[in-house]
């Protein structure tokens, strides 16, 4: 029996840790069993596996996570282990490369034999084999203690993650050389940049499989979409995504696809992650058009009428401080209520780097500019409790910079205020709720926002402040598909869209009691 038939037969006996399938013998599709047998089958003359490296390259959510899994499990205690091996994942950051363990390990508890005969560390996250002496572990991207490893098999995940930066992936890599038959994957959708370690071993793949290079070690297993071939082409996908119409969506892509021909951001995100093309997903987020089908002016009496939530983004010493109130009506249109402040000091000199009219806007009242170098927060907390007097503000969201800041200026000002950190429904003083600025707050922030601009629900009133904020904003995407605006590859200020983001969240809490975007689209609303 050939070594891939066995290999295939202990995976086959697994069962899948989550998705549709969830509970079900994991049952490998002809693609993925020819993977295997790429990988595993070819030989030299003393029966010696050949390949050492593969580069497993696709677009997300086609089982790439959960194969890998089901192959270091073969390692740890199937039919490829080995005495003593040393088995390792990695990614850029130790969560990233935990999801790897989180599947291998889930595999073990779902498997009463494999739950028996192997030792679980979650803590550690290591799995141990004590019947072959070898251990499976998670390893994060820092760079320290990586170069005494002696690995029998590498996982690298997301290796888009890791740059240009070449040490630790050659560190773990020359770590193979004291075992007869290493194995090395690297997994992952496209990086942008031509330099990164992952486009240098693509590019090097494609060579060997067109015979320009002969290297029967190294095996490239690459699903994309050439730039030259249409992306709206449904036919097209299948290139990116082996398992679409199978165990990945074809519905969940083709709402994606429908929203990207709008979105900047989400077109660029749709070709990176979607169709795996080496492209910068960091984009514009909003098309000056979208942004236009919602300039209708805001209805002021709404925000009698309904709770409000801000959004807060304090400034550093030259920046915006911006605070944009949200209020949703009866018919879940998004009202908003935007609020600016920069220091008085050194406007010219910021009109010219930034390219924008802060003294016309000054002048139209649009801007407020506080007399000094840096802005006296005195002035942003009298505006809260005047306004926390005249409306129902249920909360304001914040971004931590400087938040204590502020508390001092209310309470300067005599404004009750306190900070909940679970945002519980409660009435009284004014109710400040962190909102953290990375992929975990901002991901459904930033989806949020861009569901109602699609629809055509919001209404900014054209405030050219904000307008400004909006054409500025570039999206960041971690490897899972979670985006966040990015400050530093933005062209410009973005504060008000970020305060607009959290205040949207704000405005459509489920404890609210008013209708959703979503009532009738099954999407959970925060």
């Amino acid at each position: 029996m050939k070594r891939s038939d066995l290999i295939i037969r202990f995976m086959e006996t697994l069962l899948l840790p989550d998705g549709t399938q969830a509970g079900q013998p994991f049952v490998l599709r002809e693609w993925q069993k020819n993977l295997i047998r790429e990988v595993y089958d070819p030989s030299d003359e003393q029966g010696m596996r050949i390949a050492r490296q593969a580069i497993l390259s696709m677009a997300r959510k086609n089982g790439k996570s959960c194969l890998i899994a089901g192959l270091c499990l073969c390692h740890l205690c199937g039919p490829e282990a080995v005495i003593n091996g040393q088995l390792y994942s990695m990614s850029i950051d130790r969560e990233q490369a935990g999801i790897l363990f989180n599947y291998a390990k889930s595999m073990v508890y779902m498997d009463e034999e494999l739950s028996e005969r192997l030792n679980i560390t979650e803590s550690r996250k290591t799995l141990q084999d004590p019947i072959s002496g070898s251990i499976y572990s998670v390893l994060s991207g820092e760079k320290k203690g990586k170069m005494g490893k002696s690995s029998s098999f590498l996982a690298f995940d997301e290796l888009a993650e890791f740059g240009a930066d070449r040490t630790l992936y050659d560190a773990l890599l020359t770590s193979t050389a004291a075992h007869k038959e290493p194995m090395t994957w690297a997994f992952s959708t496209q990086s942008p940049d031509d330099k990164a370690v992952l486009s240098e071993l693509i590019d090097y793949g494609v060579k060997v499989n067109s015979g320009e290079i002969d290297d029967p070690t190294f095996k490239c297993f690459l699903y994309e979409l050439s730039k030259d071939e249409d992306m709206w082409e449904e036919e097209n996908w299948y290139k990116a995504n082996p398992a679409l119409g199978d165990f990945r969506s074809l519905e969940e892509m083709r709402d994606f696809a429908r929203k990207a021909k709008r979105m900047p951001s989400m077109s660029a995100t749709f070709q990176n992650l979607y169709l795996n093309r080496r492209i910068d997903a960091a984009a514009n987020f909003i098309s000056s058009d979208v942004w236009k089908a919602n300039g209708g002016d805001p209805d002021m009496t709404a925000f009698d009428k309904y709770p409000c939530f801000g959004g807060l983004d304090l400034s550093a010493k030259n920046d915006l401080t911006a605070l944009v109130f949200c209020t949703q009506d009866s018919d879940r249109v998004i009202h908003t209520m935007p609020f600016f402040w920069t220091p008085q000091d050194g406007l010219r000199d910021r009109e010219d780097s930034d390219g924008a009219p802060y003294r016309l806007w000054v002048e139209q009242g649009y801007l407020t500019a506080v007399p000094g170098k840096t802005i006296d927060y005195r002035y942003v907390a009298q505006k809260l409790g005047k306004l926390h007097a005249k409306y129902n503000i249920i909360g304001i969201r914040f971004d931590r910079w400087r938040i204590s800041d502020l508390q001092r200026a209310l309470q300067e000002v005599g404004v009750e205020a306190y900070i909940d950190e679970k945002d519980d429904p409660i009435s009284g003083g004014l109710k400040l709720v962190p909102h953290g600025q990375g992929f975990k707050d901002m991901n459904p922030a930033v989806e949020l926002l861009e569901d109602f601009l699609i629809e055509e629900m919001i209404r900014h009133g054209k405030n050219p402040v904000l307008t400004m904020c909006a054409a500025n904003v570039r999206i960041q995407s971690d490897p899972a598909g979670n985006r966040k605006f990015d400050k530093i590859k933005s062209t410009g200020r973005i504060d008000g869209m970020v305060s607009l983001a959290m205040g949207v969240v704000g405005a459509c809490r489920k404890d609210i009691d008013l209708p959703s975007v979503y009532e009738t689209r099954g999407i959970l609303v925060l």
